[in-house]
């Protein structure tokens, strides 16, 4: 087999792709190199097509097996396996291999709790920031009430740029998931504030709306990776176990709650597009299924 140089192919394999699909590229293939034991994504990339059909098999199975282990969730690791099958084929159309990954993906699993950590949940998060003036204190409250207030989806928060928010006429404009352009959403008062809190210390200088603090990457746009640990981090601080995506789905079913199961209402605040996706929160959220269930059992009686 020809020599491979993973720099090369990596480059080519990121080549022309959309901001957003790039950083997602990128991550997976960081992960898998983590994973490896390698020295960055390059290295990586290009241990998998050195090794053959077999062994490159083998070490995704591994990969696989291992993100199973870490109970990473299914979408995610799909999502990985995807990007390597990826790779692995942009590889043989330049006549590097010859050969195709065949480790298949893990089965979906249904949503078992859409309800997250609730109203009351969300509330300690921002009580954690409340009366804190620091920049990045400012930069996560902002972003945790995108999260809940919005029901914006981790990516959605962290591609935001400083030009895509009005704060005089109140709203931010949003890369929905599968979208080919950005949507307008109106703020309402307390994220409009936060924002502005959070702007003030940021500056107007264009760019990426929240940026990292950390020495390595200080200035740089917050990943959604250290979106999710931001979050983590203040759920282990206030005794929870939260996440971007929980804070979403406690959203919704808040929206359910307060709207009496108006699922055509909450599909606008969601931008979910199957209006299905939504019973399964209703259901989640009133236990329906629970409820029947109870009158079979006892034959309609309380």
């Amino acid at each position: 087999m020809k020599e491979v140089k993973g720099r090369q192919l990596l480059g080519s394999f990121l080549a022309g792709r959309t901001e957003r699909t790039h950083r997602a590229y990128q991550g997976d293939l960081e992960a898998f190199g983590v994973f490896l034991g390698a020295e960055d994504a390059a290295a990586a990339v290009e241990r998998l097509v050195r090794s053959g059909q077999g062994t490159a098999n083998s070490m995704v199975l591994a990969f696989r097996a291992r993100m199973r282990r870490d109970r990473l969730s299914p979408a995610t690791i799909n999502r990985r396996l995807a990007t390597l099958r990826s790779l692995v084929k942009h590889a043989r159309m330049l006549g590097e291999v010859i050969w195709t990954l065949d480790v298949p993906n893990v089965r979906r699993e249904t949503y078992r709790d859409t309800r997250g950590p609730g109203r009351a949940g969300f509330e300690r998060l921002v009580a954690r920031l409340e009366g804190r003036s620091e920049p990045r204190a400012l930069r996560d409250r902002a972003a945790v009430r995108m999260l809940f207030d919005l029901a914006l989806r981790r990516a959605e928060v962290v591609s935001l740029d400083l030009e895509h928010v009005d704060l005089e006429a109140g709203t931010v404009s949003v890369l929905g998931k599968g979208r080919g352009s950005r949507e307008r959403l109106t703020l309402p008062p307390p994220t409009r504030a936060a924002l502005e809190d959070w702007i003030a210390v940021r500056g107007q200088t264009p760019g990426p709306l929240l940026v990292n603090f950390d020495r390595a990457a200080k200035g740089a746009r917050l990943t959604g990776r250290s979106l999710h640990r931001i979050v983590v981090a203040l759920g282990r601080d206030t005794g929870q176990r939260v996440t971007p995506h929980g804070l979403r789905h406690a959203a919704i079913t808040e929206a359910l709650d307060l709207t009496n199961g108006n699922v055509r209402a909450v599909q606008r605040f969601s931008r979910h597009r199957d209006l299905r996706v939504l019973g399964v929160y209703d259901d989640s959220r009133a236990d329906l299924g629970g409820q029947v269930a109870h009158l079979v059992a006892t034959g309609g009686k309380r």
